[in-house]
C-alpha cells in the first residue's frame, strides 16, 4: 500500500461520499496523533504542533499553505506563540475524504522535516 503522505488529493464534487467508519478507522490508524471530532456537525482531523517561538509557527504555517495550495485541498489554520493548530476537512462533502488523510500526513511529514 502507498504511504498516504506519498499520495495525492483527487477532485471531488458536492456528490462524492464522505467516508465511513470503517475507512476513518483505517486511515486514522495511520496517523495516530490527529484528532477525529465534530464541528457543528461535521467530522473533522485535527492536529497541534509545537514550536519554540512565533516565527517558526509562522514559517510552518506558510509550508502547510504551499502543500495545500500544490494539491487544491485546504485547512484551517490556527497560527499563535509556539504553535500552530491545522485541521482538515472536505468542505465540499461535510466530512472526511481521503484527501484529508493525505494532507494530514503530509502535513506531519513538513513538521519532521523542520529539525
Amino acid at each position: 500500500m502507498i504511504e498516504l503522505k506519498n499520495m495525492h488529493c483527487s477532485a471531488i464534487n458536492s456528490n462524492t461520499p464522505r467516508m465511513d467508519d470503517r475507512e476513518i478507522g483505517r486511515y486514522q490508524a495511520q496517523l495516530p496523533d490527529w484528532e477525529i471530532y465534530k464541528n457543528d456537525g461535521v467530522l473533522q482531523l485535527e492536529k497541534i504542533y509545537q514550536f519554540s517561538n512565533f516565527l517558526q509557527a509562522v514559517d510552518f504555517t506558510n509550508q502547510v499553505a504551499q502543500i495545500a495550495n500544490e494539491e487544491d485541498h485546504h485547512p484551517a489554520i490556527l497560527t499563535e506563540w509556539g504553535k500552530v493548530t491545522v485541521t482538515w476537512w472536505t468542505h465540499k462533502i461535510g466530512g472526511l475524504h481521503l484527501n484529508d488523510f493525505i494532507m494530514a500526513a503530509k502535513t506531519d511529514q513538513l513538521y519532521q522535516s523542520k529539525d
